[in-house]
């Protein structure tokens, strides 16, 4: 009767080992198919924003070819030489030369002549018209 206690408590032991080690074998197996899963996801989205990548750069490439393009226009008109204002008018180098001596401007600072029709003082346009940010 001992042996047969000592045989049953032997065997609940071995049940209750193999019993946790089985669950411990379940519980990795979960915990290797969520990381698995995991690793393929960030292949994934790796993949997506390579991709993505790729193509903003071909993107890229085009802009600036189409941007030096531009340029190239745009410095090809300034060099024009009716773009280029060599000598100043002579009213403007008698103003700078009078400014220089410290001579006041004599010249009036009203329009020579009459405004055109339609055309509106500052004040009457919409606003306050004190031209604090109208």
């Amino acid at each position: 009767m001992k042996t047969r206690v000592i045989v049953m408590v032997a065997v609940a032991i071995g049940l209750v080992v193999t019993g946790w080690t089985s669950r411990g074998w379940f519980e990795d197996a979960k915990r290797l198919a969520v990381v698995e899963d995991r690793q393929e996801l960030a292949e994934q989205i790796r993949g997506d924003v390579s991709g993505i990548a790729q193509s903003v750069e071909q993107r890229l490439g085009e802009l600036q070819a189409n941007e030096r393009i531009i340029d190239r226009g745009i410095i090809r008109e300034i060099q024009k030489p009716i773009y280029q204002r060599v000598c100043a008018e002579p009213a403007v180098v008698r103003m700078l030369n009078a400014a220089l001596r410290g001579e006041p401007d004599t010249r009036p600072a009203e329009p020579a002549g009459q405004m055109p029709p339609g055309a509106s003082p500052t004040t009457q346009r919409e606003g306050r018209g004190d031209g604090a940010g109208d």
